[in-house]
């Protein structure tokens, strides 16, 4: 069964706060609807996205819609060396050098809650193999030990690989694919859902700002950006701003290089020369010289574009628009009605 949510969604966690979704897109509201869905059965998920997308914050959400015991997060990338299996099964005293007393395991630990396997792609086959039984038996067996422990718990597990072609390669499992591909989500990368973006710098200027907000360049810059490392990217960028700001008004050369070079570089696109109005400044000059760029506009000028700018990005959601501009609604409609916007 698959449940596409490739939605302009997007999904952050609150430190110490319950992990909520954040998108102002109608989309959003697909995937909630489907986390309460998850959330209340014990279907296997997977989800699938590029890294820094919010899995795991998705993940943390299915649980919370009726939490039963804990939520562990099983790293996979990080099990290897001689002693993954440990981590993952627990042991016993004595079971090799160093093995002073037992020790839980993550299995064991996610008994009567959810285990959240992240990045499971990054799993060696050999633990695929012991993984599989303890999906299909709901037993395992602790390094050193002679007996078996049982642990039952939801699966959700993770991946910015595509585990079909992984299964083709031979380096995944077909068995535990099919096992844990029982309900699938993919999440989108940031890029193809740009209209979330003012909603996302709100929530994390909230979060990491002493009252910070963006200069109409700055907002623009980023909306352009294509954010390759997706939320997380974007958080770290908030948090990069917050830090280096010099005032509570956060300008484009206070942005991260990678989003400054990325706007330099559409704007770099050279002027056209067109023939100027006959008695305007450019008039005067030489033929084919062409004037500089304005460098100041008008207060009047620069706050229709912010409106517009905003309308656009919350696809007419005046009420939202209204809230990301600082003003009310009745100031929206009132200048929406001095500039003539319909």
């Amino acid at each position: 069964m698959s449940l596409s949510a490739s939605t302009k969604t997007v999904a952050v966690e609150d430190a110490g706060q319950p992990p909520v979704l954040v998108g102002q897109s109608p989309r959003i509201r697909q995937i909630l609807r489907l986390v309460n869905k998850l959330g209340r059965a014990r279907w296997p998920v997977l989800l699938l996205g590029e890294t820094g997308t919010g899995k795991e914050v998705v993940a943390r959400a299915i649980h919370n819609v009726e939490p039963k015991g804990p939520f562990v997060t099983i790293d996979c990338s990080s099990l290897v060396g001689p002693l993954m299996e440990s981590e993952l099964f627990g042991h016993v005293k004595g079971a090799f050098t160093g093995a002073v007393g037992p020790k839980t395991g993550l299995i064991e630990a996610a008994h009567g809650g959810t285990a959240f396997f992240d990045e499971i792609g990054e799993l060696p086959l050999d633990l695929q193999a012991k993984l599989l039984r303890v999906l299909q038996e709901k037993e395992f067996r602790p390094v050193g030990s002679l007996s078996t422990k049982r642990s039952e718990f939801r699966v959700i597990a993770a991946t910015n690989r595509d585990l079909a072609k992984e299964v083709e390669r031979g380096t995944f499992r077909r068995d535990l694919y099919y096992r844990l591909n029982v309900v699938n989500v993919r999440l989108a990368p940031l890029r193809e859902r740009k209209e979330d973006i003012p909603a996302l710098i709100a929530h994390f200027l909230k979060k990491y700002g002493r009252g910070h907000n963006l200069t109409q360049e700055a907002l623009e810059a980023m909306l352009d950006y294509d954010w390759p490392g997706n939320v997380r990217e974007l958080e770290n960028c908030i948090q990069q701003m917050v830090a280096l700001s010099s005032g509570p008004l956060v300008h484009l050369s206070e942005l991260p290089s990678a989003v400054q070079n990325f706007a330099q570089s559409r704007h770099a696109m050279p002027f056209a020369v067109v023939d100027p109005e006959p008695g305007s400044r450019a008039a005067h000059l030489p033929r084919g010289q062409a004037p500089l760029p304005q460098p100041v506009l008008p207060l009047a000028e620069v706050e229709k574009r912010a409106i517009l700018n905003a309308l656009e990005y919350t696809n007419g959601d005046r009420a939202m628009a209204a809230h990301l501009l600082g003003i009310g609604r009745t100031t929206l409609y009132r200048k929406l009605k001095e500039y003539g916007v319909d």
